[in-house]
């Protein structure tokens, strides 16, 4: 029964990775076993999936977008004054 005992800190790693299903059946297993002891990590893993589902229901298309080369440049080009007067 050792081989299944797992820390909360290994619970929530596992949770964590369970959700992008890199979690080996071994590993989901223990974080069950874990769970009949440790309503926190259970409490943990529920609320952590909830708040995934929430963010991939409302994540829109263009939420994540980089800037421009030009953007980029005006901003190394403001650094370079504002460091170059001190």
């Amino acid at each position: 029964m050792f081989k299944f005992k797992i820390t909360c800190d290994q619970a929530t790693t596992i949770c964590d990775k369970s959700q992008y299903r890199k979690a080996t059946l071994l590993e989901i297993l223990r974080l069950r076993i874990h769970f009949i002891n440790c309503k926190i990590c259970a409490l943990y893993t529920k609320q952590n999936n909830r708040m995934s589902r929430i963010f991939k229901k409302n994540m829109r298309e263009d939420a994540f977008c980089s800037m421009t080369k030009e953007e980029k440049e005006a901003i190394h080009t403001a650094f370079q004054k504002k460091t170059s007067m001190n």
